[in-house]
């Protein structure tokens, strides 16, 4: 799973579809979906899975008005598609991905 940071998020996420989590490591909901992301990485070559550590990123939180972590962002061509927010189970995530490339 690729890490993105305030340096070089514009460039990863400029093509293409990204999963985008933003957590941190005292949330424990984030441990939580931590495998279950991990699973989509591993599988996935359709599209990129990425995390942002909102602790050393509060700009990219703040632009994308995160409120809460976990929160999944789908990102197409660098702008926001869809959002999940909360733990969720892997066929959530991917039918929510899944709608995205589609469309």
């Amino acid at each position: 799973m690729k890490v993105l940071n305030n340096k070089n998020f514009k460039a990863a996420t400029k093509r293409g579809v990204v999963l985008l989590d933003f957590w941190a490591p005292w949330c424990g909901p984030c441990k939580i979906i931590a495998p279950t992301l991990n699973e989509i990485a591993d599988s996935q070559t359709d599209f990129m899975v990425a995390k942002v550590n909102v602790d050393h990123n509060q700009q990219l939180a703040q632009k994308f008005k995160v409120r809460n972590i976990p929160t999944m962002l789908i990102l197409k061509d660098g702008k926001e598609a869809g959002r999940i927010v909360g733990v969720k189970t892997k066929r959530t995530i991917m039918k929510e991905v899944d709608a995205v490339m589609a469309g």
